[in-house]
Parts: C-alpha cells; structure tokens; sequence
C-alpha cells in the first residue's frame, strides 16, 4: 500500500509540475520590423515548451516607454541594441544577447523612375521621401544618424519629408501603395516588398549597422523560462530562423 500510495504520489508531482510549467506565460515586447522570424521564434518554443508567449509589436522607442509605464512583462527585442543598452541603464534588464543585424537600405518604387542611387538623391526636387519617427522606431533614429554621419543637413531632408512612421513596416506598405518615391528601411523589410520597389544599397562606410539585441526583463516572474527563449533565439537553430525570412545574422562587412 505504502508503494502505492508513493507512487501516485510522484504522478501526481510529475502531472503538477508539468501542467505548472505550461500554465507559465511569457510577454515579448518585439519592434514590428522583426515580426516575421520572431512569430516563428514564438511558435517553435510554444510546441517544444509547452510554453506560450504573448507578444506586443510596436516601434522600439514606443515599446521602451511602454515597459517604463506597465513595468512588466519577460523579453524585450526592439531594432537596435541602443534600446535594449537604455533599458538596461535603468535597471530593466537582467542579461541580453544579440541575434541579428539590420542594415538600412534604400527602397524606391519598382524601375526606379526618379534615378535614385544614393543617400544625395533623396535631396532632390520632386522626390517624396519617407522616414521613420526617431521618437518612435529604431529605424527613424537610425537614419538621423546616417544622413549626420554623412554631412547631409537634416533641414534639407526635411525638404523632402513627406512621411514618418511609427513602424519600419509602414514605409513598406508606402512603395507598395505607390504613395511614396523613397524610403530608408532595414535590408530585411526590403526583401517582403521586392515585388513593389527595388532595393539601393547604401554602401558600407556610408551606412549606419544595427545590432539587434533579446533582453531578459527585471520584472520577469519565470526568469529560467525567459533565459531559454534568449538562448534559443541566439543559438544556430535561432538564427537559421532569421536567416530563413532574410535577416542578417552575421556581421556586415
């Protein structure tokens, strides 16, 4: 009887702790532009964990002043690793890992009719430019420091300025709707809109890379949990994941 009742015991604190573990609930904050390999991320650890993860897609900045706000939640993956480096200057962040790289790049409508090849050719007469917000996304900060890094006057920019989003995702969809000549997005987001415009490079020592950062949270209440998905999304099968929907995921030379 005493074996018996032992080992129904133990079923009973195996069944327990498993169904404790899946009762567990991860919240990522995610920057809308690393939407489609994350979502993929997110699906693969929820079959292999039993673990769901709820996700919140917004502009890196707007994320970041979200978690000032609510002050909860386990991951937080913006564009740029700057965001994730301010989080953790005011104690918000446990540990983090990079995962991948974006590289901003030109996107114009298809055939090019306005002749763009460079980041000048945004400045002339008649082309109707888009940038993300600096005060929103990860890529409209960037491309503040792209044009100052090459002595392009931001008020002549602004000449052009005729669009400014809160998602790198947006100015996508704004060659796609033919609303917009140019728009400076990250290489990834490039490849989703190929068959509505055509990527320009900028070159290299011209360019201004983005390293993209998983943070593990303070507020965290299931820290293991949310370290394994930050080691999963960094690991070979994680970054086959970004590769697969054409992330970067080696430095850009």
């Amino acid at each position: 009887m005493k074996r018996i009742i032992l080992a129904i015991t133990l079923v009973a604190a195996v069944m327990f702790a498993g169904c404790s573990r899946k009762s567990k609930e991860l919240l990522l904050y995610c920057g809308a532009g690393i939407r489609p390999p994350a979502e993929e991320l997110v699906e693969t650890f929820r079959r292999e964990h039993g673990v769901k993860i709820a996700t919140d897609y917004a502009g890196s900045e707007t994320l970041l002043s979200t978690i000032r706000l609510v002050r909860r939640g386990d991951l937080y993956m913006p564009g740029d690793k700057h965001y994730v480096e301010q989080a953790a200057r005011e104690g918000m962040i446990l540990s983090q890992r990079s995962v991948c790289y974006f590289v901003p790049t030109i996107l114009v409508q298809k055939g090019n009719p306005k002749n763009i090849s460079s980041l000048e050719d945004l400045l002339k007469p008649g082309v109707k430019l888009g940038l993300g917000d600096e005060k929103a996304c990860a890529i409209g900060r960037k491309c503040k420091r792209i044009f100052a890094k090459n002595n392009i006057a931001w008020a002549e920019v602004e000449k052009n300025l005729k669009f400014q989003s809160l998602t790198v995702n947006e100015l996508g969809m704004q060659i796609q709707a033919t609303s917009l000549d140019a728009v400076i997005v990250w290489d990834a987001i490039a490849q989703y809109y190929s068959e509505y415009g055509e990527e320009i490079p900028i070159l290299v020592e011209k360019n201004v890379i983005s390293t993209v950062d998983i943070g593990v949270l303070s507020f965290t209440k299931n820290r293991s949990l949310a370290e394994e998905f930050v080691e999963f999304a960094a690991s070979a099968r994680g970054r086959n994941i970004f590769r697969k929907h054409n992330y970067t995921v080696e430095p850009p030379q």
